[in-house]
């Protein structure tokens, strides 16, 4: 049952009166193909029947007893969305209020300690999984700079729930880069990812022409829900780049639908038509 374990099982009725020790055996297993936060729905029902079967009230400090470190701690809560953890995880007050707090410190990239939690997505998005969605028809080596202060923003909206891993940008013959790249929904402040670092530009593959560019990979992988729109910016210092045209707002790849749109924000010039952000790194949600 473990290893052909779906989410559709672990919807199941009978997945919230399973034996403690399968439900561990789920729960820690990392290869475990499933959204993060209905995996924490379905512990949390498990948690609530088991209290009710014990004749215990089913408060949050009860129910975590109940479940025991092993089975919370293998909860990977980083991986949820911020919009995801409020309105499910805070209203099963199985969370410390300490805990609850340092979770808002990190989604808005204010924890200055690790958190006891894993941080990773589980491995069933793996690398062989991760595909690359373009955006231009034609890239060109060109005169794109980087004046100070300004940034290169696009909004994007999906069709279907991914994981996005990261992006790439453009760069130039063997020059080094200074970005700092953060994702957010649009119209909220709050970042849900954000990676800062210099970056070495390389020859990369792509279907419309190989250009010299780099990977920025966010720590942990941000899971964008469909229908959502999210706003991506790059702050960058560095040589001039190489650029995007020929853009367009839909592009379909791997069975999903994006939709790029135009961020007031952008002041270095990216937008749907030309500019950065060749490609999007991201996994399909089964």
């Amino acid at each position: 049952m473990i290893d052909n374990q779906t989410e559709e099982a672990v919807k199941s009725d009978g997945f919230a009166t399973i034996e403690k020790s399968l439900l561990e055996a789920v729960v820690v297993r990392d290869t475990l193909s499933i959204k993060e936060v209905n995996l924490f729905k379905a512990v949390n029902l498990w948690a609530t029947n088991e209290c009710g079967r014990q004749g215990l009230t089913t408060d949050g400090k009860i129910k975590r007893r109940v479940l025991g470190e092993s089975i919370v701690k293998g909860i990977r809560f980083q991986v949820m969305t911020q919009d995801e953890f409020g309105k499910v995880v805070i209203d099963s007050n199985t969370l410390t209020p300490e805990e609850v707090i340092a979770f808002f410190k990190y989604y808005s990239s204010a924890l200055n300690s690790p958190l006891e939690f894993l941080e990773s997505a589980r491995s069933g998005f793996r690398a062989y999984d991760i595909h690359r969605c373009g955006r231009f028809q034609s890239v060109r080596d060109y005169q794109w700079g980087y004046g100070r202060g300004t940034a290169d923003c696009i909004d994007l909206t999906v069709d279907k729930d991914i994981m996005l891993h990261g992006l790439c940008l453009f760069g130039s013959v063997s020059n080094d880069y200074s970005v700092t790249l953060t994702i957010k929904q649009a119209g909220i402040s709050l970042a849900l990812a954000s990676k800062a670092g210099t970056f070495s530009s390389k020859l990369l593959q792509y279907v419309n022409g190989n250009y010299y560019g780099f990977e920025i990979l966010f720590d942990s992988s941000v899971e964008c829900n469909k229908n959502t729109r999210y706003a991506i910016e790059a702050i960058t210092s560095g040589p001039v780049s190489w650029q995007g045209i020929e853009g367009t707002s839909i592009v379909v790849c791997s069975g999903v639908t994006f939709t790029f749109r135009n961020n007031a924000n952008s002041t270095n010039g990216t937008v749907v038509r030309e500019g950065q952000f060749p490609e999007i790194l991201f996994s399909v949600l089964p």
